[in-house]
């Protein structure tokens, strides 16, 4: 039960009513003695828990043991919630003399834009690259940040290696029943670079477990907390100047180009697709190589 300042007058005025004097105070204070205090709801029950969790969460511990001890490159990839750009709030605390004046409403005609971070996190480098789209959140955006990354810096730091394995939430741009994403990452990773990726998804339900949420945007979010993102520059910059103590080092490239919502590839675009499902739960992993 959940306890405040009002109902703990309440029952000081329920006890008073039958002949027994208290304040609320007094009231606050026996409720603090028989273990009562004030609580928070908290998410731990799981709802719709596939009963091929476990079993998907063993195939990527494997897929990751074996892509490692071949030298492999292993990314967890993701999305971040899109960023109005301006002087609004932001979520969290900072030390300051007094606190910043933003916006009293986050209304998008007020933003000079909108900041969509696509994340590539280098899981055995412990890099972390972030792409900031401008427009909207889509395969063709996911998968346009994933070959900048491998342009930028996978492909020299991995040696051009002929395999990639992708961690990856079960929904948004990257999800595992999104064609789009599918024949994006053919077209745009696999086919002009030559590389085959194994792609395995966390099951709905489990995207905190993917490395990306707790390496990389757990710490972004809590270098700019409490910094309204005024502009793409300031954004980049917080972004780049992450860091931790085991050694994070995080870049930060800003994708202007234009990503339309709601296209779907067509039928003979699906069937050019060189993908194969895998042997364990292939709802959840499979393969696409180059289709040369």
């Amino acid at each position: 039960m959940k306890w405040t300042r009002k109902t703990t007058e309440k029952i000081a005025e329920v006890l008073q009513q039958i002949d027994i004097p208290v304040s609320a105070n007094t009231v606050s204070r026996l409720l603090y003695q028989m273990d009562f205090s004030l609580r928070v709801n908290r998410k731990q029950i799981a709802t719709n828990s596939s009963p091929y969790r476990d079993q998907q969460f063993q195939h990527i511990s494997a897929l990751r043991a074996r892509f490692q001890r071949q030298g492999l490159p292993i990314i967890s990839v993701d999305s971040k919630k899109r960023e109005l750009i301006g002087n609004f709030k932001n979520a969290g605390v900072k030390w300051d003399r007094s606190p910043l004046r933003v916006n009293d409403h986050d209304f998008r005609s007020d933003a000079s834009g909108v900041g969509i971070s696509y994340g590539i996190y280098d899981t055995p480098n412990n890099r972390g690259t972030v792409c900031v789209g401008v427009s909207h959140d889509t395969p063709a955006f996911a998968a346009h940040s994933i070959v900048t990354w491998w342009k930028r810096e996978g492909s020299r730091r991995h040696d051009h290696a002929p395999k990639l394995l992708v961690l990856a939430d079960s929904g948004g741009s990257n999800g595992c029943r999104s064609w789009a994403w599918k024949t994006e990452l053919q077209a745009q990773l696999c086919n002009p670079f030559g590389i085959t990726a194994t792609v395995a998804h966390y099951p709905t339900g489990a995207s905190k477990w993917n490395p990306i949420e707790h390496r990389l945007f757990s710490e972004i979010s809590k270098h700019w907390a409490a910094e309204p993102l005024v502009s793409y520059d300031k954004m980049l910059g917080f972004i780049r100047n992450t860091s931790t103590k085991t050694g994070l080092v995080v870049t930060a490239y800003l994708d202007r180009k234009e990503y339309p919502t709601g296209l779907k590839p067509n039928r003979q675009l699906i069937s050019s697709l060189d993908l194969k499902p895998g042997k364990i739960l292939p709802q959840w992993n499979y393969t696409i190589a180059p289709n040369l």
